[in-house]
């Protein structure tokens, strides 16, 4: 066996932590079923992509897009 020392944010180190005691799993069980996949597949056994940074622009963008439009009336309410 070998030991790996690592750094991770506290916040998500407790996070997973909480995610991998509902599946039955400890960290590191859960980083050696990584490493394995990774031997497996031959690299990372998930795409590794920014779709998300343009999804999220997206949908703030369609937020926004989606607000009603008070410009008229504040021009009504000005006028009286």
């Amino acid at each position: 066996m070998s030991q790996m020392n690592m750094r991770i944010d506290a916040d998500l180190k407790k996070e997973a932590e909480s995610v991998l005691r509902e599946l039955g799993l400890t960290m590191s069980a859960a980083i050696n079923i990584f490493l394995k996949q990774i031997v497996m597949r031959g690299g990372l056994p998930f795409a590794v992509t920014l779709p998300q940074r343009r999804t999220i622009k997206n949908q703030r963008k369609e937020s926004l897009d989606s607000l009603p439009d008070f410009s008229s009336q504040d021009r009504r309410i000005e006028e009286e």
